[in-house]
């Protein structure tokens, strides 16, 4: 049905908000079924960036499964960097770091986290928080790698100044003391 409608659109002029909600859903089932090469292909087609950066802004915010909102941030950061405001694209760089340490985790474990998806450092914290140090390495280990040469609101050094708090808090043994008994 949509491969019909966009030979419609070609042989007749559909206004530009029925055209990118077109897309925008086509664009979805394809994420959807997993087909991201079509997907790719989709937005290639799609002619005048305003509207292929129009449908992939609204494809984003439809809050999509993990994969699909992975490739949509990789895809506009990678095509309209400069198109987006600062505030928009540190949120969407955001949405791609935090995406990508989601997807270090356990497919099984996702879900308790996934709602942390566009907020990577609280999603670390969570981690510590919840003891789990071996998933916390591997997330740390891919920050480490996306953080070189980007600006999402934190650094590098944030990341080793969080980890430094909860190992000073993991040292930290709360006592009493015994009084000696004759």
């Amino acid at each position: 049905d949509y491969e019909l409608c966009e030979e419609w659109e070609h042989l007749y002029r559909v206004p530009r908000e029925d055209l990118i909600y077109l897309h925008r859903e086509h664009l979805l089932h394809l994420l959807e079924m997993g087909d991201m090469e079509k997907a790719l292909q989709l937005l290639q087609r799609i002619e005048g960036p305003g509207v292929c950066l129009a449908i992939s802004e609204q494809s984003l915010d439809q809050h999509p499964n993990l994969a699909a909102s992975h490739f949509l941030a990789d895809y506009l950061i990678a095509h309209f960097y400069a198109s987006l405001t600062t505030a928009r694209r540190n949120e969407i760089q955001a949405l791609y770091v935090g995406s990508k340490v989601l997807l270090t985790l356990p497919e099984l474990s996702r879900v308790n986290y996934s709602h942390l998806s566009s907020r990577p450092l609280l999603m670390l914290e969570q981690l510590l928080m919840n003891m789990k140090v071996d998933w916390v390495a591997v997330a740390v280990q891919t920050l480490h790698q996306l953080l070189s040469g980007q600006e999402i609101g934190f650094t590098v050094e944030d990341i080793n100044s969080l980890l430094s708090k909860y190992a000073e808090k993991a040292l930290n043994f709360p006592f009493t003391s015994k009084e000696k008994r004759s």
